[in-house]
């Protein structure tokens, strides 16, 4: 983000992390219960502590907001309803709390969301739990919420896998859709 400028293409990275803490900017230490052999990363995103790991798509948008004339609070709304819509193809009833951002389904967290935004441009992004160990969740305060419960979209599907990957290229259409583009590359 620190050089982009005017002309710098906005982008959508859609990956996956090995086994990592984040702690955002209002993170507290207290949060952080027993951490264990995982590590600990202090980055500049909002929110608090969350786990990143294998089975969770993360969804980095490199996005100049202020080009697209998108205000902060719009954004974000537009980037979950993009996830609460390709859940809502696998019949998973999603939703948002105005107190707790992020996406849930029946009171537990499947998404969460923290951004930072910098001269007009956002980055960092959400965090979309698809088929995953959730038990690194339970060594940490999530989003700074004690004993907030996690879930995952293969919790609510009967078929017994769930191919991240495509999770990924299904999610695509609706985040081009939700971000006003008539064009994108997929590399």
């Amino acid at each position: 983000t620190a050089c982009r400028n005017a002309d710098s293409p906005d982008e959508i990275w859609l990956l996956e992390h090995p086994p990592v803490f984040t702690q955002g900017q209002n993170g507290k230490a207290e949060h952080i219960l027993q951490p264990g052999d995982i590590p600990i990363i202090n980055i500049d995103r909002g929110g608090q502590v969350t786990y990143h790991g294998p089975g969770q798509l993360m969804i980095y948008s490199l996005i100049d907001i202020q080009r697209k004339k998108f205000k902060i609070r719009q954004f974000v709304d537009l980037l979950l309803q993009a996830v609460i819509d390709l859940l809502a193809t696998y019949n998973v009833n999603a939703y948002t709390k105005s107190d707790a951002p992020g996406i849930y389904v029946d009171h537990k967290k499947i998404c969460s969301i923290g951004l930072r935004i910098k001269k007009g441009c956002a980055y960092h992004g959400m965090a979309f739990n698809v088929a995953m160990d959730l038990e690194p969740f339970s060594r940490i305060n999530p989003c700074g919420f004690t004993g907030l419960k996690m879930t995952q979209l293969s919790d609510y599907l009967t078929t017994s896998t769930i191919c991240l990957e495509q999770t990924g290229r299904d999610l695509i259409p609706y985040l081009v859709k939700h971000l006003e583009y008539t064009q994108w590359l997929i590399y």
